[in-house]
């Protein structure tokens, strides 16, 4: 895959299953996997042991790597497609619905 439509940052909505139709910002993106984790999505229960960072441990929630065929960049409040074209010489991501300039 040379280029991937959802980077961080991006508003997306749940498209397939658990936490479908809800909404997030991506907090990061795993190329190499083809997944995104979304901030309040796909919510895991963990069982940590103590450390440095966590001293007491215990059960904590997190959220958990969503593939990235089931979210859809949000635009204007509505969900769309992305596409790439050619402006001044650079390659750019535009919503197909509108057919406005993401980036």
């Amino acid at each position: 895959m040379s280029m991937f439509k959802i980077k961080k940052g991006d508003t997306v909505k749940v498209i397939a299953g658990k936490d479908k139709d809800k909404e997030g910002k991506v907090v990061s993106v795993d190329r190499k996997n083809n997944k995104v984790v979304v901030e309040g999505i796909n919510k895991i229960t963990k069982h940590e042991k103590p450390s440095v960072a966590n001293q007491a441990g215990g059960i904590v929630q997190k959220e958990a790597p969503i593939d990235a065929s089931n979210v859809m960049y949000v635009h204007k409040g509505k969900a769309t497609r992305i596409g790439f074209k050619i402006e001044d010489g650079k390659k750019v991501r535009y919503a197909k619905s509108t057919g406005d300039i993401v980036d």
